[in-house]
């Protein structure tokens, strides 16, 4: 099984968080490997979310001016290249990359014009999803939301949000979530990682997303998973992460196959590639080793992000008849 040879299909995957060692050190040269090592990358268990999250401030430090921006998505997208995948959403909170003077709109304008250009480079298709974050308050994710909203129409196609879900409820950003349901906007949020089955009930409630990031936690309830089923909510799952953060002791531990066996709309995602130094290629071979997984697993797995992605219609279906077709020839 060439599993390099796999199209693959990435729905979770945060910009901010997935710098390789080689543009960090081409934007800091001071940074050499063993600090990349030690202060970028996380080690192999955190204690917890709150603790993996500690680690994303030295990426983010990077990622303030029009300059580095470009080189950052010009980076992941040749990352995503080389690990074979079709189509890539790439999630990060613009409100964070304001520290040396860029508004938001800017760094949002900067960032799409940068994926435009590596889209026609690469190959890889890609969009972006803006994030508001759990500490935020509401003007904040609010004025993420309107972002969305502003830059309808070209690579932006989706609100999302992220942090610390254990630490912070979600009454702050119920408005902005309001609104992009009033406005059409797509919507996946966060959930069923610190916390568990309740915190997915909860976000399904008040944000009415169509896709869950992570959610793997879901398994611990039989009533959420049917509902994840009838109604198409999509599980964003990323394996390797969440073994990191500390939500599983190892990866057969992990619910991903009984989730899959339970006929609910998911994904294989990386999550990021810093913090937590995995491919794709590498979650197919953790998947293949510990459940067996095989050709048909990957496939479905896949139209199942394609069906969920936030893509128009006619591109979905075109990127839909591009993976079967490549599929097909693949051993």
């Amino acid at each position: 099984m060439n599993i390099q040879a796999y199209p693959k299909v990435e729905l979770h995957h945060h910009l901010d968080c997935s710098l390789s060692y080689k543009v960090v050190h081409a934007i800091d040269p001071t940074v050499s490997e063993e600090i990349y090592r030690r202060d970028f990358a996380g080690p192999v268990k955190c204690t917890n979310l709150v603790d993996f999250l500690g680690r994303t401030s030295r990426g983010i430090a990077l990622m303030q001016t029009p300059e580095h921006l470009r080189m950052v998505v010009a980076d992941v997208m040749d990352q995503l290249k080389c690990d074979n995948v079709l189509y890539a959403e790439l999630r990060f909170a613009p409100l964070l990359h304001t520290q040396q003077g860029m508004s938001p709109e800017e760094v949002v304008e900067v960032v799409n014009e940068a994926l435009t250009n590596a889209i026609a480079t690469t190959g890889v298709e890609a969009r972006l999803i803006l994030c508001t974050l759990r500490h935020f308050d509401a003007d904040e994710s609010m004025h993420t939301v309107r972002l969305v909203e502003q830059f309808q129409g070209t690579n932006v196609v989706g609100l999302d949000i992220a942090g610390d879900e254990a630490g912070y409820p979600l009454d702050e950003h119920i408005a902005a979530f309001e609104y992009a349901v009033e406005q059409g906007i797509f919507r996946t949020a966060h959930a069923g990682e610190a916390r568990g089955a309740e915190s997915v009930w909860e976000t399904l409630e008040y944000l009415q997303p169509t896709r869950i990031g992570h959610g793997a936690r879901s398994i611990e309830d039989s009533a959420l998973i049917e509902k994840l089923r009838e109604e198409q909510i999509h599980l964003e799952l990323c394996p390797a992460s969440n073994l990191q953060t500390n939500m599983y002791d190892t990866y057969i531990d992990h619910p991903i196959n009984q989730l899959y066996q339970h006929g609910v709309s998911m994904s294989v995602n990386t999550d990021n590639r810093t913090i937590t130094p995995v491919t794709l290629k590498q979650e197919y071979e953790h998947l293949h080793q510990h459940f067996q997984w095989g050709k048909e697993h990957f496939l479905q797995c896949n139209l199942h992000a394609l069906q969920a992605s936030f893509l128009p219609e006619e591109a979905r279906c075109r990127l839909i008849e591009r993976l079967q077709a490549l599929y097909a020839n693949c051993d």
